[in-house]
């Protein structure tokens, strides 16, 4: 009788084929497809008096799935786990154990953090018990999460509005943005002014006057008529001092899932659920020509910036062999990285699975946005383990009638790992010796120079930016306040809830996000409390770190919690969240059309309701005027949602493009402009066919 083949599950079928592939016929692999059990949807599924007990069931869809796999189980003496190496991972293994009637010592746990064939194999030949401090970290959040979801969302609904939400992370993180809009609001703008000259050498030697009290330049309307009326054009300079200093730029470190969603977010354009939906389809496998089904990076949920030797050693092969070893790091190659408290040793950072496998060897295999993504990760990892660039930063002073003027250069002397990966503005915190001109004139202390022109000019403060998705979840992060792996869900809810608008790119809450926060900062301070929120989570990794049990935390949590819930549904009078008027007339009677939210999402409605109940969809104009018809172009969306832009004369006229139309006119032919973005590139081109004007947008 043939020997029954190990069972291995996993999650998704994309894994199931790539172990497959390389694993043979030896074993069976199957995927679980998620979760296959979880607290009821439809009822609140923790009995808080027998120590919040979750009522775990199987769920909806996945029945037949649990049969399958329970009879593969029955039939092999080994079973093994294999979900993905986080407390998630570890729950789903656990709740795969209890579906399936596996005993604990048939249930083998394996992880990997690559999905390669000597991965696997390694992570079979150590395959141990499943890790119940893990489970627990994972059940306290979700229990945690169900309390306050399952019982806050429904005093919303009451109170406010049917169909809305709130949650443990989801309301803080939205706090945030409330509070950076009316921060903004309340924002007014003061006056400055900077002053700069010009001085006749070769080249032209630019510097700007730097105050004494150390505001960087910044004077006063009069203070700069003061300096313009003593320092004139033709006035003699003296050289106070010149410092030349040889500086070292090392490389950041290789991506963990907030830094690879920041980045993503500036450099491709990618909203965060994108950035992670490909990441996923990276780690899980890929069909690449003359090699199959492979996983092309590392486990995508990570908060480390660790990096396996094998794998530095496959990227110093890959340096030295295409730059010349001057090019690899001597020593440490990177700047200081603070990770955050709580981070898991054993997982690594995110990069190629294989270093040799180039970006552009898969330029055939890969869609467009997968080989961006995958690109973008294999730059940053091999850069991360290169030599830093040199420089030398120059700062020249000025004197003339008493006033300092101060200008700043940099000449690279060795490109490091710039060479291969130029970091983005945000990423580069290393002080402003690499700010300023290209080279400076080469003078000695105590030259004389003339003032060739000097001019001031205005500025005015600004106000703090509105988030965009990047520098939301780097806050989020830094304040810990959720974990990387639920940014792209929390964001999603979000927008889905109607509580935020992405414009151009921008979090801009609604007079509903508003209405929300206000009422739990009243009644459910706590939830909102950006302290209290990263405490929690504090407290959620000692779960998994065996320094407090689960119980406790939920216990600690809810005791209060359920005092203001009470309260609150006593106290709380219906809340009326603000109209929102539009510049549409109705149809019927005339009068202006307001925005309504029904079960499906917004509408339009007649301001004189109840007399007039004409209704219609709302529509988001752009400002663009559809080239073929004179009509206004609308914000439209795909059956699978993805945003492009038609003409709101449809079905009469059919224009329609992916480019945002703009205000803006084409000044050959004057039909609208639209905005194209490639990477960080954007440019405005004219949507009237065969015109072919276009320009770099401002």
């Amino acid at each position: 009788m043939p020997k029954p083949k190990p069972l291995i599950i996993v999650e998704s079928p994309a894994k199931a084929k790539t172990i497959s592939r390389f694993l043979g016929s030896r074993y069976q692999v199957k995927a679980s497809m998620g979760h296959v059990r979880d607290l009821p949807k439809s009822q609140f599924g923790v009995d808080v008096a027998k120590g919040f007990e979750p009522r775990y069931i199987t769920i909806r869809g996945k029945g037949g799935l649990v049969k399958e796999l329970k009879e593969a189980a029955k039939k092999t003496d080994r079973v093994y786990l294999a979900t993905d190496p986080d407390r998630e991972g570890e729950a789903i293994a656990w709740h795969l154990g209890a579906a399936l009637g596996i005993s604990p010592n048939r249930a083998q746990r394996i992880e990997f953090h690559e999905i390669t064939k000597d991965a696997v194999t390694e992570a079979i030949s150590h395959a141990r018990p499943i890790d119940m401090h893990l489970v627990d970290a994972q059940q306290a959040r979700r229990v945690l999460d169900r309390v306050v979801g399952y019982q806050l969302s429904p005093l919303l609904w009451r109170k406010v509005r049917p169909g809305l939400s709130a949650g443990r992370v989801q309301s803080a993180a939205l706090k945030l943005i409330v509070d950076r809009e009316r921060e903004i609001e309340a924002f007014r703008p003061e006056e400055y002014y900077t002053v700069e000259l010009t001085a006749d050498t070769q080249p032209a030697l630019k510097a700007s006057y730097w105050a004494p009290w150390g505001e960087k330049g910044r004077v006063s309307a009069d203070e700069a008529n003061r300096i313009l009326a003593e320092v004139r054009t033709g006035d003699t300079l003296r050289v106070r001092s010149v410092k030349t200093r040889e500086r070292r730029r090392f490389p950041t470190a290789p991506f963990t899932t907030s830094t690879l969603q920041q980045e993503a977010s500036r450099r491709l354009g990618f909203s965060v659920k994108r950035t992670m939906s490909l990441a996923q389809q990276l780690y899980e496998g890929l069909e690449v020509k003359g090699e199959g089904t492979v996983g092309l990076v590392t486990y995508i949920r990570t908060d480390s910036t660790r990096v396996a030797d094998v794998a530095v050693a496959d990227a110093r092969a890959f340096v030295e062999s295409t730059y010349g070893s001057q090019y690899w790091h001597k020593g440490s190659s990177r700047r200081p990285e603070k990770e955050r408290p709580g981070v898991q040793g054993a997982h690594e950072a995110i990069r190629p699975t294989v270093v040799a496998r180039h970006p552009d060897s898969l330029k055939g295999s890969l869609n467009r946005d997968q080989l961006r993504l995958y690109r973008l990760i294999w730059e940053r990892f091999v850069a991360s383990q290169m030599a830093p660039m040199v420089y030398d930063a120059t700062t020249i002073e000025l004197e003339g009638k008493g006033h300092i003027f101060r200008a700043h250069g940099v000449v690279v002397k060795f490109a490091g790992f710039t060479i291969l990966y130029k970091e983005s503005r945000e990423e580069d915190d290393q002080g402003e010796d690499e700010t300023g001109e290209g080279p400076l004139p080469l003078l000695t202390e105590g030259q004389e120079l003339l003032v060739d022109a000097i001019r001031s000019t205005q500025h005015f403060t600004e106000p703090p930016p509105r988030f965009t998705e990047a520098s939301l979840v780097k806050i989020l992060e830094e304040l810990g306040i959720g974990r990387p792996s639920t940014y792209a869900p929390i964001i999603d809810t979000l927008l889905q809830r109607d509580y935020v608008h992405r414009t151009q790119k921008k979090l801009v809450p609604t007079d509903l996000g508003a209405v929300v926060v206000d009422l739990l900062q009243k009644y459910f301070p706590e939830i909102v409390d950006i302290s209290f929120t990263a405490a929690v989570e504090t407290r959620l990794d000692r779960v998994e770190e065996a320094e407090v049990g689960w119980r406790d935390v939920l216990s600690d949590f809810y005791g209060p919690f359920s005092e203001e819930l009470a309260r609150a549904d006593q106290d709380i009078e219906k809340v009326s969240v603000p109209t929102e008027e539009t510049d549409e007339m109705c149809s019927a009677c005339g009068r202006p059309m307001v925005v309504k939210y029904g079960r499906f999402g917004k509408f339009l409605a007649c301001s004189g309701y109840p007399e007039c109940k004409n209704t219609q969809a709302l529509v988001e104009k752009t400002g663009g005027v559809c080239p073929k018809c004179g009509a206004d172009l609308v914000v439209r969306r795909s059956k699978r949602g993805r945003i492009f832009y038609g003409c709101r004369a449809y079905p009469q006229c059919d224009f329609v493009t992916w480019w945002r139309p703009t205000e803006k006119t084409c000044p050959r032919c004057g039909s609208s402009m639209a905005l194209r973005r490639k990477g960080r590139h954007d440019t405005l081109v004219c949507l009237r066919e065969g015109c072919g004007f276009e320009e770099e947008a401002q």
